[in-house]
This record gives C-alpha cells, structure tokens and sequence, in this order.
C-alpha cells in the first residue's frame, strides 16, 4: 500500500495548497492540520480516503473533551475517518489488509524517566498556555496533559498486543513523535523536548510502521525489533514558512507498506 503523509500544514496561517499525491492509495494526516478546522474541507472529495489524527492545535481555546466530539461530528459531515484513539483496517491494491491504529498520544512527560518529569512539566507550562485549551472547566496544563496522555498510551499498547486479527501489517499513526531518535537536531535534548517526543520505543517493536508529526523536520529511520526486521519511522512534518521549515520539503512522497 501507497501513503500520502502530511502533518503540520499549519493551514490556520500558511498559504499551503494540498494537493492529492500521485500513485497514493490513501492519505494520512497526522495533526496539525487547522486549528480552526476550516481547512479540512479541503480534504472533503480527496480522490483517496482519508485517515485523520489530530495534533494538539486542533485542540487550541477549546474544550479537549468537546473537541474531540466535535471533531468526530465535523469528520463525518466532510467523509474523513478520525482515527482518535481508534483503529481501522485498508486493503491496498495488491490485497495486502493493513491496520491503522490512530492516535494523538499526547505526552506524558517520561521521555527521560520519571526522575526528570517534573522539570519536563515545568518546561511545558509555555506550551500548554499557547493552546489556551481547558478540559472538565480547568486549564489544560501538564497534568492534565500526561492523564489524556497514559490513558492513549493504554489504547495503544491493548491494541498493538492483539494477535490473530484479520491484518497483514500494522501501521500507527501519532501527532507527538514516539521516540527521542525523532527530537529536532536544531535544539537536541532539552527539557522542552519530551513535549514532543514519548519514550515508546517498546511499543515501536509491535508496529510494522509509525508515522508521527509534530516535530517541523522531516525523519525515516529504522529501529531494530529484538525478534528480528525493524519498524520504520516517518514524519513529513511542513512546518512554517517564517521559520523555513518547508525548505526541502516533498508533499508528494510516499510511503510503502
């Protein structure tokens, strides 16, 4: 199977056309799409079905909880499958029978071990008063953040434990990225990083392919599973023009599974 995979258009503030990739049987946003989700219906009629996680700024001065409601309403009404902590399966063209597993997977702060999650949390208070969300009438800060955070972390490692399904291969799809080999080389390990990476490398071993954005640089690598092969990473993140982050950019690359 064939994938487009687009993250962090940003479409909310950058002049970015999408436009369907050649040879693609499906199309994979991974978050970050429109804060304001008025851009989405750019996706409505996408000559491939669309699979659609959300990033944390779809998530921006609302509700997380109402979001996510409203967001399975809006994706719906445009034909888009929100994969929300919620998994799908697509056959491709050569028959292949592939499993998605969708999530947020929002950070729990545990990037660099318990002893160093408190000054994680400490570093993410900008972030999270960036996105000015709430959840339940109370701000969305890093506790609240790392609650929604372990209990997609749950989902994700229940489903990915299932054998004997009717799949041929398994590819996950996260907005936060799942290991520290994703960090962005421009600022290397800091504090502020495990707002952006989780430390699921044991959950990688269960995946045939992760695919993530969030982090505005473009990664695929390879991690050794100990039972032999390896899962591929793969982010195509554009990021912000103001910044450069789309130089080198291909949104019509794809991806083989």
């Amino acid at each position: 199977m064939k994938l487009q995979l687009l993250s962090d258009l940003h479409l909310e503030s950058e002049a970015f056309d999408p436009q369907p990739a050649p040879g693609a049987e499906l199309l994979v946003l991974a978050g970050d799409i429109d804060s304001g989700w008025t851009a989405l219906e750019r996706f409505s009629g996408w000559p491939q079905p669309v699979l659609f996680v959300p990033g944390n700024h779809e998530f921006d001065r609302r509700d997380v909880d109402a979001a996510r409601l409203g967001l399975s309403a809006r994706c719906r009404a445009l034909g888009l499958t929100l994969l929300d902590d919620d998994s799908v399966v697509h056959v491709g063209a050569d028959g292949r029978r592939v499993r998605f597993l969708g999530s947020t997977r929002w950070c729990d702060f545990d990037l660099f071990g318990p002893a160093r999650r408190d000054k994680a949390m400490r570093a993410a208070t900008y972030f999270v008063r960036v996105m000015q969300a709430t959840r339940g009438g109370a701000p969305f800060d890093p506790a609240a953040v790392r609650e929604v955070a372990l209990a997609s972390r749950a989902w994700l490692a229940r489903e990915l434990s299932r054998r004997g399904g009717d799949w041929d291969a398994t590819v996950v799809v996260t907005h936060y990225a799942p290991s520290l080999s994703s960090a962005d080389p421009r600022y290397g390990t800091q504090p502020t990083t495990a707002s952006f990476c989780n430390a699921d490398d044991d959950l990688l071993a269960l995946a045939d392919v992760w695919l993530h954005g969030h982090l505005h640089c473009r990664h695929d690598y390879a991690l050794p599973r100990a039972a032999g092969g390896a899962t591929r990473v793969v982010c195509n993140a554009r990021g912000l023009d103001a910044k450069g982050e789309p130089e080198g950019y291909d949104p019509f690359r794809l991806i083989d599974v």
